[in-house]
């Protein structure tokens, strides 16, 4: 593995499973590069890699995909990082409320991560299985797991 560094506010391409480009941005990074991070991620697929201009008017809701994920494209490189806009602001990318459904008990929760450190988990509380609806999937998936779904998602 490299020594790329990384850090919130970095755009990044992942590379789709059948070929082109969605991309990201890192809202949250853990303090200690403990490798887990939030991300909001953005189609449409592209054939090549965006350039950082190219990005500049997306928002956090124009996100087609907002997960804690893994750092593991990013190390190898797979993911290649194509800059942060001198410009970002924190708040505009903020940590989301994660929804998490138990098919074992049919309880819904709503999960809480703290705002500098998205692997702690601050609180979580019972809510309606409705209430689950528009809030991000909680879950930590794997640089491939994101490349499947968003292949999905842009297909």
């Amino acid at each position: 593995m490299s020594d790329i560094r990384y850090g919130e506010g970095d755009w990044f391409a992942v590379p789709l499973r059948e070929g082109g480009f969605a991309s990201g941005i890192i809202a949250r990074a853990t303090p200690r590069r403990e490798g887990i991070l939030i991300g909001y991620f953005f189609g449409p697929r592209r054939a090549v890699i965006p350039a950082l201009g190219d990005l500049a008017s997306l928002k956090a809701s124009d996100a087609v995909l907002v997960r804690r994920f893994g750092d593991l494209g990013l190390l190898r490189g797979t993911w290649p990082l194509i800059g942060k806009p001198e410009d970002w602001k924190r708040e505009a990318w903020p940590t989301p409320v994660f929804g998490r459904f138990e098919e074992l008990t049919g309880r819904s929760f709503e999960v809480i991560y703290d705002d500098n450190d998205p692997n702690k988990l601050i609180r979580e509380e019972i809510i309606g299985r409705y209430d689950l609806l528009g809030l991000a999937k909680d879950g930590l998936l794997g640089a491939g797991a994101v490349e499947v779904v968003l292949t999905g998602l842009l297909r």
